[in-house]
C-alpha cells in the first residue's frame, strides 16, 4: 500500500468531487471496487485534526479532512435548503436534486438526473446511478470498511420507494423497482413469486435485485420448531412481478420536478 500524503488524499478528494474516479465501477458487466480509492479515503481520518466548523447556531465538530462540500451554480446540482449536508468527497452529477433535508456521505456517487428526496441518507461509498428517484426517509447504506467491500449500489433507472433501507452492499439492478418500506440486507432472502424460487445470491454471495423485479414486503413461515407451531412468519421481500409500462408510468417523476 502506498504511503498516503495530505497531498494525496486531496488529490483523490477533488478527483471523487469531479467525477473523475469512482469508488466502485461496472467492467465487462460486474461491479469492482476501488479499493485503493476507499484506501485513500480511510486515510484521510488519520491525516485530519478535530476542528471547529460549527455555523451560526448549529454546532459541528469533525476532522479537517472532511468539511461539508462546497457548491456552486456552475456544478448544475440543485440543492434545495433546509438542512442538507453533502460531505466533501461526495459526486453529484448535473442534473440530480437534493431536497431537504438529506445527507449524503463521502466517496458517494450520484448521477445524473437522481432525485435525493427528503430525509433520505446516502451512506458512504454508495454508488447511485442516473434517473433514480430516492423516496423520502429512505436510507442507502454506507460500506466504507473494509477497504475491499463492495458498496451499496442502485442501478440506473430503478426507483426506491419512501421507508426503504437498502444495506451492506446490496446490489440494485437497472429499472428495479423497491415500495415503500422494503428492507434489504446481507441476510435477506428475497422470494420471486414468479418463478417460485428465492433469488440466488451472486458469485461474491451478495444479494442482487434482479433487472426490473418489483419489490414488496411480505413474509415466509417458520418452518420447524416452537415458531412454526405458534405460525410465527418472518420478514421476506417479495418479487411480485417484472416492471411493464404500466408499473414505469406509476413511477415516473413529473417534468416539472426536475
Amino acid at each position: 500500500m502506498e504511503e498516503i500524503t495530505l497531498q494525496r488524499f486531496n488529490e483523490v478528494i477533488d478527483a471523487l468531487e469531479a467525477g473523475e474516479i469512482r469508488v466502485a465501477e461496472k467492467v465487462d458487466g460486474q461491479w469492482k471496487v476501488n479499493k485503493w480509492v476507499k484506501e485513500v479515503i480511510l486515510a484521510g481520518f488519520r491525516l485530519g485534526a478535530m476542528t471547529d466548523m460549527s455555523q451560526g447556531q448549529f454546532p459541528y465538530y469533525d476532522k479537517s479532512t472532511y468539511p461539508v462540500r462546497n457548491f456552486s451554480l456552475g456544478d448544475g446540482v440543485r440543492i434545495v435548503p433546509g438542512g442538507t449536508s453533502i460531505r466533501r468527497g461526495a459526486y453529484l452529477a448535473p442534473g440530480s436534486i437534493v431536497m431537504p433535508p438529506a445527507y449524503i456521505n463521502v466517496g458517494a456517487y450520484v448521477g445524473e438526473g437522481t432525485m435525493v428526496d427528503s430525509h433520505v441518507t446516502v451512506g458512504s461509498c454508495a454508488q447511485v446511478g442516473r434517473h433514480i428517484h430516492i423516496s423520502a426517509s429512505t436510507q442507502i447504506g454506507g460500506v466504507l470498511e473494509p477497504a475491499g467491500a463492495l458498496p451499496t449500489i442502485i442501478e440506473d433507472g430503478a426507483f426506491i420507494g419512501g421507508n426503504c433501507g437498502i444495506y451492506e452492499g446490496t446490489i440494485v439492478q437497472e429499472g428495479a423497482v423497491i415500495a415503500s418500506g422494503v428492507i434489504i440486507t446481507a441476510g435477506t432472502a428475497i422470494f420471486d413469486s414468479t418463478t417460485g424460487e428465492f433469488v440466488p445470491r451472486n458469485a461474491d454471495g451478495r444479494i442482487v435485485v434482479p433487472r426490473g423485479a418489483v419489490v414488496v414486503s411480505g413474509s415466509k413461515p417458520v418452518t420447524r420448531g416452537e415458531g412454526a407451531k405458534a405460525g410465527v412468519h418472518l420478514y421476506c421481500p417479495v418479487i411480485v412481478k417484472y416492471r411493464d409500462e404500466k408499473t414505469s408510468g406509476s413511477v415516473t417523476l413529473e417534468d416539472m420536478l426536475r
